[in-house]
């Protein structure tokens, strides 16, 4: 009996499987799908222009309308998020992103791909990274930046696979055929994949990190941190918005321009593709790397880095020529692109807590979107003008030195809901 009564004492003490890994994985695996599959529009921006005849600036103004799109919905995806939880939310914006990737293969004319790509396709986009990445920071806060980094090198996985692929379907099918194939893989992978999330610790009974309840903490215990109404009051966070515009500004322009431009300079189209991927798996590390550099120097100090290296890149790119340039300038890029959405979510936690983590990121994520609305669109009308991007890619090398200027202006993280008010604390 008396072993019998230790066996049953063993089991009961032994510690539950900590089911945040799961929501990691299946969060990394929405963001490989989905921003994969999205940042393929440089690989069709040749085959587009060849078919329809249409002016770079028209067809760089799809992408800006669908990341205009998705970032405003970006905010009302969080909030419902906060309420509801991510698998509803999330697997309806997973069936409209495949449905508008499907539609893209009957494009014939250019208020369609406006429709398809600009309008559905941004609206499914809209709760990818909100819903991603705060269900993962509710269920993560030692580790929040280095699984904020797993999840994001999701997102440089895709987005180094699926250029190829899409390259290789051009190739072999046309790219009406490749749409259709990228559609039909969204939908189902997106709504599957979706099925794995929780939206916090407290649904499975468990607590952030996988704590014990004898460690002090409370599964009921409800988030902390600021309501939506306090933080817009704080500088931190028009600080953090504005640079996030700045990031998505220069990072969404050279994801839908790098590809055309290197077949501009007479790079093949699969080789113009391999510098996407390359900058998806060097992002890979960037997201893997400056999400734990997060947890262990500081966010501000990490989000330094990343715009340090963005600024090294930008003005590398002003000289690049050869293949060999274009790839180099992909592994510095890549480093720093992967970085900045690894921190932003941590970011955000940190400053303003995870009370209204969801709809706090999603307006972080509307501000970046609008500098990813207006860029592409930008540099492609200045393309128009003057034939070439070199001042596109000096106006974005001055876009990472302001953003350089502006991250060393965020206060220290501990000053947020004390000194942070506008208009409070100048003493400071």
């Amino acid at each position: 009996m008396a072993k019998q009564g230790v066996s049953v004492l063993a089991v009961a003490a032994k510690p539950r499987f900590f089911y945040g890994y799961v929501v990691v994985m299946g969060a990394a695996g929405i963001q490989l799908v989905a921003w994969g599959i999205f940042n393929t529009y440089g690989v069709f921006f040749k085959p587009l222009l060849t078919e329809f005849g249409w002016s770079r600036a028209a067809i760089s103004g799809a992408a800006s309308v669908s990341m205009f799109i998705l970032g405003f919905l970006g905010i009302i995806a969080g909030g419902l998020n906060d309420r509801f939880g991510p698998r509803i939310v999330m697997t309806a914006c997973g069936f409209i992103f495949g449905a508008g990737y499907i539609l893209m293969s009957q494009v014939s004319a250019l208020w369609q791909l406006y429709l398809f790509y600009g309008v559905i396709i941004g609206i499914g986009a809209s709760s990818v990274d909100v819903i991603s990445l705060s269900t993962v920071a509710r269920w993560f806060t030692r580790k929040r930046g280095r699984m904020s980094g797993v999840v994001k090198a999701g997102a440089g996985i895709g987005m180094m696979m699926m250029p190829l692929v899409a390259g290789a379907l051009i190739l072999a099918l046309g790219w009406r055929n490749s749409y259709l194939v990228l559609g039909a893989l969204g939908l189902v992978s997106l709504i599957s994949v979706t099925q794995l999330l929780r939206r916090d610790p407290a649904q499975m009974e468990q607590l952030p990190d996988g704590a014990k309840k004898t460690d002090g903490g409370d599964v009921n215990r409800l988030p902390e941190g600021l309501a939506y109404r306090e933080v817009v009051r704080t500088r931190q966070f028009w600080l953090v918005c504005t640079a996030y515009l700045l990031t998505v500004f220069c990072t969404y322009t050279i994801l839908v321009h790098i590809a055309p431009h290197a077949m501009d300079l007479g790079i093949s189209v699969t080789s113009a593709a391999s510098i996407l991927a390359l900058i998806g798996g060097v992002s890979t590390a960037g997201r893997l790397v400056m999400g734990g550099a997060g947890d262990r120097i500081g966010n501000k100090s990490a989000l330094l880095i990343c715009f340090g290296v963005l600024a090294v890149s930008l003005f590398w790119l002003l000289l690049a020529k050869e293949l060999w340039m274009f790839y180099l300038f992909a592994v510095i890029y890549g480093f720093a692109h992967g970085g900045f959405f690894a921190v932003v979510s941590p970011i955000v936690a940190e400053m303003f807590g995870t009370r209204a983590h969801g709809v706090i990121l999603g307006a972080v994520n509307f501000s970046g979107t609008i500098g990813g609305a207006i860029g592409p669109v930008l540099a492609g009308y200045i393309f128009d003008i003057n034939h070439n991007y070199q001042v596109t890619f000096l106006l974005l090398a001055v876009f990472s030195v302001t953003g350089l200027v502006l991250a060393a202006l965020l206060r220290p993280v501990g000053l947020v809901g004390l000194v942070g008010l506008v208009g409070e604390g100048d003493s400071r």
